[in-house]
C-alpha cells in the first residue's frame, strides 16, 4: 500500500491481539488486490449507556485507484447467527465482506479493461526512449499512448524508429490508457493497410 495501514479503537482499549488479526486480514486484502492504496480499520464498542449485549462494530475503508470502498457494520443479525458474538467474530465478518467487495471491484475493472479494445489496434511510433525503457505511439485517433519495453513483442525497443507502423493492445493502467502489447506491422499487412487507405 502507498499509505500505511491505520487502525483505530473507539470506546475500547487498544488490543495488540486484535491489531495483529487486523494486520493479517489486511495483508490478505493486499494479496487479493495489490493496487490497494490505503486502508483504515476502526473497531468500535457501543457506548456504555446504549449497550445491547457486547456487539462491536467494525468499519473498513479501502482506497483503490479512483474509488473508495467502505464496509461499515455490526455483524448481520449477529445475535441470531452467533451465540456470543465477540470482536473477532465481527472482524471476520467485516473482512469477509471486504474481500467480496474487492473481488467485485477487481472483476468490474478487468471487464472494463478487456471490453473496449480486445482486438489489436493500428498506430505509429512517435518516439522511443531506450535509456528509460519506454516509448510513445500515436493511435489512429491521434492520441498518444505510453508503452514499456516489456510490452514490445518479438523484438527490442531499440529496433523501432519514429513513424514505424505498429499494432497494439490498449489497456487501462494505473495512470490511464497505455499499450500493453506492441508489435511491428508486417510488410504484408502494411501493403494491405495502404491499399485500403
Amino acid at each position: 500500500m502507498d499509505v500505511p495501514l491505520e487502525i483505530a479503537f473507539h470506546n475500547l482499549e487498544p488490543s495488540a491481539t486484535v491489531e495483529t488479526r487486523v494486520r493479517e486480514r489486511v495483508a490478505k486484502l493486499e494479496k487479493l488486490f495489490p493496487r490497494l492504496v490505503a486502508c483504515r480499520v476502526v473497531v468500535e464498542a457501543p457506548h456504555r449507556q446504549h449497550q445491547k449485549g457486547n456487539i462491536y462494530r467494525v468499519r473498513i475503508e479501502m482506497s483503490v485507484p479512483g474509488d473508495d470502498l467502505v464496509v461499515s457494520k455490526e455483524p448481520n443479525r449477529a445475535t441470531e447467527r452467533f451465540a456470543d458474538p465477540d470482536v473477532y467474530t465481527v472482524l471476520k465478518d467485516a473482512f469477509d465482506t471486504a474481500e467480496r467487495m474487492l473481488k467485485g471491484y477487481k472483476g468490474k475493472l478487468s471487464s472494463e479493461v478487456t471490453k473496449p479494445h480486445d482486438a489489436p489496434m493500428h498506430g505509429h511510433i512517435m518516439r522511443i526512449n531506450p535509456n528509460n525503457d519506454f516509448g510513445f505511439l500515436r493511435t489512429a485517433e491521434g492520441t498518444q499512448l505510453w508503452f514499456h519495453r516489456n510490452s514490445v513483442m518479438n523484438e527490442e525497443l531499440e529496433s523501432f524508429s519514429e513513424g514505424d507502423p505498429v499494432h497494439y493492445v490498449e489497456v487501462v493502467g494505473e495512470t490511464g490508457p497505455q499499450a500493453s502489447k506492441v508489435w511491428r506491422v508486417s510488410s504484408e499487412h502494411q501493403h494491405q493497410d495502404e491499399g485500403q487507405a
